[in-house]
């Protein structure tokens, strides 16, 4: 598990962002936020969750065309990165999708393939990919099922769901009322199934460094 944050490519891009944010909320809402943080912290999901070493539950979900991907069938190619966002609507998670994609070819030459999970709904999903013109699969997990499954899922604090219902919509572009988001957590998956890497952290403002990635998956080899 890997709590530290970065000081890699992506976070210099995405200390950006939190430091646009802190200049421009207000300190009540910049306390709401730290205190989501913190509940995260403090809910055990960073110890519940699949770590190296567990086997990766196989699941079959659809992408952002229909089209059903089945984590087995991927894995007969290589391994899997498998990432989590929260959404369109997260800055983060916009900003780390377009990373990843840049990153995609060197995935590819490790013979690795890159799948995303959102609980978005699938219409909101293809804005998504659409508007990041991502070269792979957008997978809606509705209701955070598969999530679930791999242990990291946590539930809003109600301040922070109450801002992030008022400001876009959360239970609406996910389709449920449960204020529960994965955590933007990465595994990568070897071909036996077997997770041998796993970026997990309470602050959804750290994320995986691509270039870390591409290291972990060199070392499969």
């Amino acid at each position: 598990m890997d709590n530290n944050k970065n000081t890699g490519e992506l976070d210099v891009l995405l200390d950006k962002v939190r430091q646009a944010g802190a200049a421009k909320f207000t300190d009540e809402k910049k306390q709401i936020y730290a205190d989501g943080i913190a509940s995260v912290a403090k809910s055990g999901v960073l110890d519940t969750a699949l770590n190296v070493g567990d086997k990766a539950p196989n699941f079959t979900l659809k992408n952002a065309l229909n089209e059903a991907i089945t984590l087995n069938d991927v894995l007969k190619n290589g391994p899997v990165v498998l990432t989590w966002y929260r959404g369109g609507w997260c800055p983060y998670c916009n900003i780390t999708l377009h990373a990843l994609q840049e990153k995609l070819p060197e995935f590819k030459n490790e013979g690795a393939t890159l799948l995303a999970l959102t609980p978005e709904l699938p219409d909101n999903s293809l804005s998504t990919s659409e508007k990041n013109n991502l070269e792979f699969a957008v997978l809606s997990d509705v209701g955070n099922t598969i999530a679930k499954e791999y242990g990291v899922v946590y539930t809003l604090t109600d301040d922070v769901a109450s801002m992030y219902n008022a400001g876009f919509g959360l239970n609406k572009v996910n389709g449920d009322t449960s204020n529960t988001l994965p955590l933007a957590a990465t595994y990568i998956i070897n071909t036996n199934g077997i997770i041998t890497y796993a970026f997990l952290d309470a602050d959804y403002t750290a994320r995986a460094e691509p270039s870390e990635i591409v290291s972990a998956l060199h070392k499969l080899k």
